[in-house]
């Protein structure tokens, strides 16, 4: 579990086939210091555990089903990735509850620029979009965010200086994707919602109130 606050920019030193998937090789001194094999790292929104430390490398496996479903599989050596370490019980939640598991991906279709700050609008698929809700929270390459307004085909978030220059949201373009992944809450909500009425017995009450009368 993450936080959704990046600790670190890493650099992609290499991506090596490993058919079916891929071993990847990120460069972060911060976090290589002290990291242990089999760690679960967030690489841009998406849980990696480490397989391998060589100091201030880390290496992971990417397999099909991560480089299909995530932006990971556009990597290449020089690419930044955003980094955090998996969370403590004891730790602050200064962001909010972030699995790390990807439920889809988003393209920016426009970014306005107000001073030091970016408005960026989303496009995103509908499933995704109804899980969301203004002032609610989204994991965007793996930055939590507050979601500004959602339609039925965008939303939009406000990125303030901190977060352009700390993470790799600072250097997106227009048509180029990230990685989404809505709020966990929201998420059971609406699987509940969507089962509910499909378990929940008729009302009776009204039945049971003109058998008493």
């Amino acid at each position: 579990m993450f936080t959704g606050l990046v600790e670190s920019l890493g650099r992609v030193a290499a991506v090596l086939s490993e058919p079916p998937g891929v071993r990847l090789i990120v460069e972060s001194a911060s976090l290589a210091g002290d990291a242990v094999l089999g760690e679960s790292i967030c690489i841009s929104g998406c849980c990696l555990s480490i397989v391998g430390v060589a100091a201030p490398l880390l290496e992971f496996q990417l397999g099909p089903e991560t480089l299909l479903r995530t932006t990971l599989g556009s990597l290449a050596a020089g690419s930044s990735v955003n980094l955090e370490r998996s969370m403590r019980l004891t730790d602050r939640l200064g962001g909010h509850l972030v699995t790390g598991h990807i439920d889809g991906v988003g393209c920016l279709e426009s970014l306005q620029q107000e001073g030091d700050w970016v408005t960026c609008h989303f496009s995103a698929a509908p499933a995704l979009l109804c899980q969301m809700a203004a002032k609610g929270s989204v994991t965007l390459d793996g930055v939590s965010l507050t979601v500004v307004s959602v339609t039925s085909s965008t939303f939009c978030v406000a990125l303030i200086p901190h977060t352009l220059a700390g993470t790799t949201l600072g250097t997106l373009r227009p048509s180029q994707s990230v990685n989404l992944e809505t709020d966990l809450v929201f998420k059971y909500v609406t699987r509940w919602l969507e089962t509910s009425a499909a378990t929940i017995p008729p009302d009776t009450t009204a039945t049971q109130k003109a058998r008493v009368r």
